[in-house]
């Protein structure tokens, strides 16, 4: 397991969760502070099976080469989820496809990417299973009461849950996560 503190880590129960809405407040709050990389982890269960989102899907899984693949975001002007992070303020954007039983191999290598003193604020549930990051928050869907698969291995080990009432109104958890940064022993400190 690594250990990452600098890391504020978002999950979801579903899909359109507000994610990314809170990775780029996140970003946009925190870039004056130093360098901030965001980071977006693509979990594939089996890159030769139908899309599990149904339909033809993007090609995000069928289209990896190998156990896992880094991508770095260079265009800040789509609405892809690594543009958006990108427009909010972040030096660097990545994103990790990956095999299931590759998330440590291919976070090992995207991390040799990041500074050290970077703030990484990454969306991924799976990541949680090979990481231990500074702060781990779940968002709760209130418009899809299925859990995803990968959100029920680990919401439990979520520093903040909130439901996401999709006013986009995520001051209180910004503040929320300010606070255990400040609480943070030195040793662990997040930036």
């Amino acid at each position: 397991m690594h250990n990452v503190p600098n890391m504020i880590l978002i999950g979801s129960t579903a899909r359109n969760s507000g994610k990314t809405t809170l990775a780029g407040l996140i970003i946009n709050r925190y870039k004056l502070n130093g360098s901030v990389v965001g980071l977006k982890v693509t979990t594939i269960h089996d890159k030769n099976r139908k899309c599990i989102r149904g339909g033809e899907g993007c090609g995000a899984c069928s289209s990896l080469k190998g156990n896992f693949q880094i991508t770095e975001e260079l265009n800040a002007s789509n609405n892809k989820d690594t543009s958006l992070l990108l427009a909010a303020g972040a030096d660097r954007v990545y994103w990790l496809k990956t095999l299931e039983g590759n998330i440590y191999e291919g976070f090992e290598t995207v991390i040799d990417r990041i500074p050290k003193d970077a703030l990484i604020v990454c969306e991924s549930n799976s990541l949680r299973t090979a990481v231990n990051p500074g702060v781990f928050i779940m968002i709760k869907n209130t418009r899809d009461c299925q859990i995803k698969k990968s959100a029920g291995k680990v919401i439990d080990q979520a520093d903040i849950i909130i439901e996401n009432n999709f006013n986009d109104d995520f001051q209180e958890i910004i503040e929320k996560i300010g606070n255990i940064i400040k609480n943070k022993p030195s040793k662990d400190a997040m930036f």
